[in-house]
């Protein structure tokens, strides 16, 4: 460890992993390193006996739940969008040889506190009963204009500014009722709460379009998921940085942060070893004195023997409860998943409750969601704080990602990526040039290369890109 380095990276969490990843692969050193004794941080997918150690304070699972190592549960409640910033940096990197995705049956909602799957094609649209018909149209015309709007294209826009006037004047446009919009802008732009109805039109109609081409993508609905975790994300990542060279150091918690005598930080001190490095990425648990708290939200793991109610048995989903069903500002979300993606059992089915803190009762605000799944096996439930970097972009060489959001996606995740690359380097970052800078390394190195030797529970492949599989 007693090195310089390019870039020294503290947390394996998926930002940080990604960075690793893109570094090595531009021929930087980096060391990267972790005071847990696994991969992921906050993004870990944990097994069964890790799960009862952090949340029971227990060493040993019930045996009654089966094998710890036949459960992969999430610690942070997302699914990738097929069509999204998180899948591009999959497939532009070729991290996707090193993982399998699995297609979820399906996004759903709520209204009137009753369950109704998004529709994902032209039957579902016609047949469902979320809207009536002449809702319907209105809602086809406003997916048509959507679709025709390309930003800096003001021909496009059909007279209404999309950058200045805001979404709540276009949904009046189309003649959108309320109960409409409220869809529209939970369900489909995935937004947590209506904040965005008196900003800028022209996000909300990407956020949308997203979506539909998301659902496109493979069917069912827009989400897929990693076999074996969203934790294969991060350890995928990370596999990729170690074969391009980075270091990979767990299970050994940071002593110190080296300053000169400019402020500027040029190292680290950590279990008897020193390295230093031009510059210093970390999440936020690194760094207490530089973040500033933004939040709260809490989650519910929960271990069921059946799937989620009037879902039409579905072994998995996205389901966004709107704030309005349960007198909130923010949404609750709620997902599920089984055997066939690889996180528990045959027989059993992991439920994740999750949204923002908005009372001094955060356990609580889950109960309306509960209720939707109940009876459950077991429960974890955990508040954590979400932070920031108080500043940005300064000249102490220390450069703090971004907090893990309570959102059902990872599209915020991919913004701070590109935040951090652009703070780090000064350039945008263009994954659609990863493939030319790998093998730009490949040449400089002599096409040597490190074995690789990241260990990820599902096996290193030649694997083609999605289409995801499904059971």
């Amino acid at each position: 460890m007693e090195e310089h380095y390019d870039y020294i990276i503290l947390g394996t969490g998926l930002t940080e992993c990604i960075l690793a990843a893109v570094f090595a692969c531009h021929g930087k050193k980096v060391l990267h390193i972790d005071r847990n004794e696994y991969y992921g941080a906050d993004c870990a997918s944990l097994d069964l006996d890790r799960a009862f150690q952090r949340f029971k304070k227990v060493e040993k699972a019930p045996a009654s739940f089966g094998r710890s190592r036949d459960y992969n549960i999430d610690m942070v409640p997302k699914f990738p969008i097929a069509d999204g910033q998180i899948m591009e940096a999959v497939i532009h990197t070729d991290v996707k040889r090193y993982m399998e995705f699995v297609k979820t049956a399906g996004a759903y909602t709520m209204k009137k506190g009753k369950t109704y799957k998004v529709p994902a094609n032209e039957k579902e649209t016609l047949t469902t009963g979320i809207m009536g018909l002449f809702e319907k149209k209105k809602l086809q015309n406003f997916v048509m204009y959507l679709m025709k709007v390309e930003e800096g294209k003001p021909q496009t826009y059909d007279g209404f500014d999309v950058t200045t006037q805001p979404m709540r004047a276009c949904y009046q446009k189309f003649g959108l009722d309320p109960e409409s919009c409220d869809f529209i802008g939970h369900a489909m732009a995935l937004y947590q709460n209506d904040d965005y109805l008196d900003q800028p039109a022209l996000p909300t109609l990407q956020k949308i379009k997203l979506y539909l081409n998301s659902v496109a993508a493979y069917g069912n609905s827009p989400f897929i998921y990693p076999r074996y975790g969203v934790g294969e994300l991060g350890q995928s990542f990370a596999r990729l940085a170690a074969v391009f060279g980075a270091v990979y150091i767990l299970n050994r918690p940071i002593d110190e942060i080296i300053y000169n005598e400019k402020g500027q930080a040029t190292g680290i001190k950590a279990g008897g070893e020193s390295a230093t490095a031009d510059h210093i990425v970390g999440d936020p648990s690194y760094f207490p004195d530089k973040v500033k708290k933004t939040g709260s939200f809490v989650r519910k793991i929960c271990i069921m023997n059946h799937t989620v109610p009037k879902t039409d048995n579905a072994d998995s989903g996205m389901m966004v409860i709107p704030q309005k069903e349960l007198k909130r500002h923010n949404d609750v979300y709620l997902s599920w998943l089984s055997y066939p993606h690889r996180v528990c059992p045959q027989g059993y089915y992991l439920a994740f409750l999750s949204t923002t803190v908005e009372t001094g009762k955060p356990e609580a605000e889950l109960d309306g969601a509960l209720k939707l799944i109940e009876p459950v096996l077991e429960t974890f439930t955990e508040v954590t704080d979400l932070y920031e970097p108080i500043s940005v972009g300064d000249d102490t060489h220390i450069h703090i990602s971004k907090s893990i959001d309570g959102t059902s996606h990872f599209e915020t995740l991919m913004e701070d990526v590109y935040r951090l690359y652009k703070e780090l380097t000064g350039e945008d970052l263009d994954l659609k040039k990863e493939k030319e800078a790998q093998e730009k390394t490949r040449e400089a190195a002599g096409a040597v290369f490190q074995s690789e030797s990241v260990e990820t529970k599902s096996e290193a492949k030649e694997a083609p890109a999605p289409p995801p599989s499904q059971e």
